[in-house]
């Protein structure tokens, strides 16, 4: 293969991979208020608690269960274990707007999950294996800008189709990933080498890898640390999009877009001088497109501990920032500070991985870079559930004030009826009431939390470079 043109199943892998993203991220952003949101605008009025549970868990099982996919996909050959996942991804896009009761819902995104999890070793394998020494660096650089454009379209069109009614996101997703059936009549099943044809991996020889992984305790170490920053860096999604919904003033957005752009004034607004919470959190996607390249470059020569450990200090203070201030515009700088570390830290993490792994056991070690994700995601759940939801959730904290106040509200309100309410009651408007409950029960406090685990995984990956470094200093 020329170390210049990539196989045609490389640029198919590709656009799989950003229809996937896309489809994924088009729903996945807008997720947490449509769980918790209002029953009159649609949604489901899940308490925060069950939305953490929902997404830490289904989400976390997602990125565990590849360990046991990637070696289903070895076996069965991509292309068979490609149309499957899509069969299971469109079946539960279809099935999740039609569930309304927290077991059903969950158990649809627990096959949303199945689906995810069987599609996501193939593309990055597919990328592996269609590239060589010199063209690899090149080829998932293009992989990765494939993911971040799927990234960035999805929320953006998905937001399109959801004014009335939130469940055409699920509709406009299972349509997107359904075009990956077309893409697939041009994928060629890679080649295999001849140690694959060999070696036939068992579920049992699975769970040997796990042994044999966690008798190397520097690398499991890393793992358990690299988890509590997946658990800060997961507020981007679980818990940023409900803080900007119920406490964030967009006006200056919405005021200079209908002004000099006034499309998105007019498709990405909930209300007239109101921001869609999903398309000021997107503005993430945004940056690391604009900015990732300038990034990599700055960060190339440093060691990549060194550069994860600034990364994660830089992205901590950025996300704990996004829940401090009530202006949008201090969001969208927050937001802009957390990119940075992002693009700083996070692609170090895999590169990391892929110089301490023995020579033998590369492929081993890169398929459990997945557990910290897995890890991340439970403890997001927490933290953007229960945690969320006795600190910062507007919902837990208007209904706090309304007793604390012994106002008598009537049963059978939706939320944004209660909320309208109670302001009614204690003779204020409703923009009037959120300042006071801002001002009174202080649910910027969230970004304490937020703080200390970024701070604790920082700290402990800086203690754990020192440790290293003495060790081959003594070496």
């Amino acid at each position: 293969m020329s170390s210049k043109k990539f196989p045609t199943t490389f640029w198919v892998a590709n656009l799989i991979e950003l229809v996937e993203r896309w489809a994924w991220y088009g729903f996945f952003l807008l997720l947490p208020n449509y769980l918790t949101g209002s029953a009159e605008q649609g949604c489901l009025e899940f308490t925060q608690a069950q939305k953490g549970t929902l997404m830490g868990v289904g989400t976390g099982i997602l990125y565990f269960l590849p360990i046991l996919t990637g070696a289903l996909a070895d076996r069965w050959g991509y292309k068979k274990v490609f149309f499957t996942a899509f069969v299971v991804y469109v079946s539960a896009f279809l099935i999740m707007p039609m569930c309304t009761t927290y077991p059903s819902f969950f158990a649809a995104y627990l096959l949303l999950a199945l689906g995810a999890a069987l599609f996501k070793p193939i593309p990055s394998a597919t990328i592996a294996k269609t590239t060589n020494d010199s063209n690899a660096s090149i080829g998932f650089g293009i992989f990765y800008m494939m993911v971040n454009i799927g990234a960035f379209f999805g929320p953006l069109v998905s937001l399109l189709f959801k004014k009335g009614d939130p469940t055409m996101i699920f509709y406009v997703s299972a349509g997107i990933i359904a075009l990956n059936f077309l893409l697939l009549f041009f994928y060629k099943e890679p080649a295999k080498s001849e140690e694959e044809l060999k070696e036939k991996k068992s579920i049992a020889d699975i769970f040997k890898n796990m042994v044999f992984i966690f008798q190397d305790l520097k690398f499991v170490v890393f793992l358990v640390i690299i988890a509590g920053f997946w658990t800060m860096y997961n507020q981007l999604f679980f818990t940023l999009p409900v803080f900007i919904d119920q406490w964030v003033d967009t006006s200056a957005m919405y005021n200079f877009f209908e002004k000099f752009i006034p499309f998105f004034a007019e498709n990405y607004s909930k209300a007239p001088g109101v921001m869609d919470a999903e398309f000021v959190c997107n503005l993430d996607a945004l940056y690391i497109i604009a900015f990732q390249l300038i990034v990599s470059s700055l960060v190339m020569k440093m060691k990549p501990l060194s550069s994860m450990v600034s990364g994660f200090l830089v992205c901590t203070i950025g996300m704990a920032m996004t829940m401090f201030f009530q202006n949008v515009v201090f969001t969208m700088v927050a937001i802009w500070v957390f990119g940075i570390g992002e693009m700083a830290g996070s692609p170090k993490i895999t590169e990391y991985i892929g110089r301490i792994a023995p020579a033998d056991k590369k492929a081993l070690y890169m398929g459990y870079s997945f557990i910290p994700v897995f890890l991340g995601n439970i403890l997001a759940g927490v933290i953007s559930g229960p945690v969320f939801q006795n600190i910062a959730d507007k919902v837990t904290i208007v209904q706090r004030y309304a007793a604390e106040k012994g106002l008598q509200i009537p049963e059978g309100l939706s939320q944004s009826e209660y909320f309208t309410e109670v302001a009614a009651q204690s003779g204020l408007t409703p923009n009037q009431l959120t300042q006071y409950l801002w001002d009174t029960y202080h649910p910027s406090n969230m970004w304490m939390v937020i703080m200390a685990i970024g701070l604790a995984a920082t700290v402990a990956l800086f203690i754990y470079n020192i440790y290293l470094t003495k060790l081959e200093k003594k070496g």
